[in-house]
């Protein structure tokens, strides 16, 4: 079975970095794209950057500029650098990966906790 695995997250102080990592392992084909979504206490989950298979990427207005995915497709991973972080960036990160059509499967990591506090 397909697996996503997050690390990184933990408490940091307003103006400070993260990096998120997520790892995929099984068998999985045909990556569309990996993203990272959030969701925060009473908030519904959504998306803080995106990047596609051939390296597009795409980011939440609110994280622009200060917030950078990557990816290493040889690693099955996908990255994002945190910086500049404010507290309302405090949510659970999921990593999400899609799938190419037609099938167009999505899998989902267990999230990782970041919380912006001084």
């Amino acid at each position: 079975q397909v697996q996503l695995v997050e690390s990184g997250g933990g408490l940091v102080q307003p103006g400070g970095s993260l990096r998120l990592s997520c790892t995929a392992s099984g068998s999985i084909f045909d990556i569309y794209a990996m993203t990272w979504y959030r969701q925060a206490p009473g908030k519904q989950r959504g998306l803080v950057a995106a990047i596609t298979s051939d390296g597009t990427t795409n980011y939440a207005n609110s994280v622009r500029g200060r917030f950078m995915i990557s990816r290493d497709n040889a690693k099955n991973t996908v990255y994002l650098q945190m910086n500049s972080l404010k507290p309302e960036d405090t949510a659970v990160y999921y990593c999400n990966v899609r799938t190419s059509l037609p099938r167009q499967n999505d899998y989902w990591g267990q999230g990782t906790q970041v919380t912006v506090s001084s």
